[in-house]
């Protein structure tokens, strides 16, 4: 029993150890000539596929700041992308109209995203559930608006631009698309590192608790609504953060950037890796993105081009393949990409502790010889 429960040092560090290789490999990647046809672009050390990866850990930081709040606290979020726009609208308007140096322009975003996600957490905690996400689904709707009608200072509906001046050199132009890479990668391992703090952490226990029973935990004499404060604060300074690297990496930012439309698309990222599974928002914004810009790429093209009606008017429209790749996912995969192999994972170390206790059991009666009883299984399972 103690041998079947008993995990090598090995297999407990595998996860970090995989981790860090995973980032290594990916620090010397833009060094590597890796060509991967169909999903990649270029090889890997030139600018077009540094900046589609770039793109993919944006979305995969954005994924797992949303996970944070739909995965940890059970917080079904419309408007969580207001705190993606505010970061790269805040580095935005503190460049161009403070006039402020890049890095004290990024602890103003994220400052400001800070105080927003105060603000509307704030409001939108005081409910709960649908009316909670009909709240949130509000302030974007707001934000959006606001960030549309404010030409002056926003850009409105054309956006706005970078203002290069205000940025180091070496985060300028393609020929430094390396260094936005490097930049974007150490933003997804902040994140990455944050959310597991929080997760591990006394506020994540408390966070899951609520989620579990909100009743149980007021009881005990603990503040549900401030643990949930807080972590919904985390999540939208997160977001924020990925706002930046997108700021940065694009050179400008658009109003798309803030409205419901991205959160809703952030939500299916998150859903298609598996909710709950910080790996899994990761393959998820990663995953979607790649498809969203590969299809993208396809729709386009003479192939599809040459197909009769039937066939070329859906397969022309990237949205219509993703829909029905999630659709899929959600019918044969419930549990995400994450999920879905974690349960796996799980049947196959029970069947190894199963097959050690019948192995036990049989040397037992081959000692005495007299049967032993089989463990319930209650006691099997624990």
């Amino acid at each position: 029993m103690a041998s079947a429960r008993t995990r090598s040092p090995i297999a407990r560090f595998a996860p970090a150890i995989a981790g860090v290789a995973l980032v290594i490999f990916m620090a010397i990647l833009p060094l590597l000539n890796i060509s991967i046809p169909g999903i990649l672009p270029t090889p890997t050390y030139m600018p077009g596929t540094l900046a589609l990866l770039s793109l993919c850990m944006v979305f995969a930081a954005l994924a797992l700041s949303y996970n944070m709040l739909l995965g940890s606290a059970g917080m079904l979020s419309f408007g969580h992308a207001l705190y993606f726009g505010a970061g790269a609208y805040g580095l935005g308007i503190a460049l161009e109209h403070l006039g402020v140096p890049l890095w004290p322009g990024i602890f103003v975003a994220l400052i400001g995203g800070m105080i927003i996600a105060l603000l509307t957490g704030a409001v939108a905690m005081r409910v709960s559930g649908i009316p909670f996400a009909m709240v949130t689904l509000a302030f974007a709707q707001a934000g959006s608006l606001l960030v549309r009608r404010n030409s002056a200072v926003t850009g409105g509906e054309e956006g706005l631009s970078i203002n290069t001046e205000q940025v180091p050199d070496f985060l300028i132009g393609v020929i430094n698309t390396r260094n936005l890479y490097w930049f974007t990668l150490v933003v997804l391992v902040i994140v990455y590192l944050v959310t597991l703090w929080v997760d591990t952490s006394r506020l994540g226990h408390l966070v899951r608790a609520t989620r579990e029973n909100e009743q149980r935990v007021r009881v005990l004499g603990l503040q549900p609504y401030q643990v949930k404060l807080v972590v919904f604060v985390i999540a939208g300074i997160l977001a924020s953060l990925a706002g930046v690297a997108y700021m940065l990496l694009q050179s400008g930012t658009v109003p798309r950037a803030v409205s419901a439309d991205l959160t809703i698309t952030v939500l299916v990222m998150v859903v298609l890796g598996g909710v709950g599974f910080r790996w899994g928002a990761i393959v998820g914004g990663v995953l979607y993105t790649l498809l969203d810009q590969r299809l993208t790429v396809l729709a386009g093209s003479e192939a599809i081009a040459g197909l009769p009606d039937f066939l070329r008017i859906p397969l022309s429209e990237p949205l219509f393949i993703l829909g029905v790749l999630f659709i899929i996912v959600v019918m044969f995969l419930p549990g995400g990409i994450a999920g879905t192999i974690d349960s796996a994972v799980r049947r196959r170390r029970g069947d190894h502790a199963r097959g050690a206790l019948q192995s036990l059991d049989g040397v037992d009666t081959a000692d005495t010889g007299t049967a032993t009883p089989a463990e319930p299984p209650s006691r099997v399972r624990a």
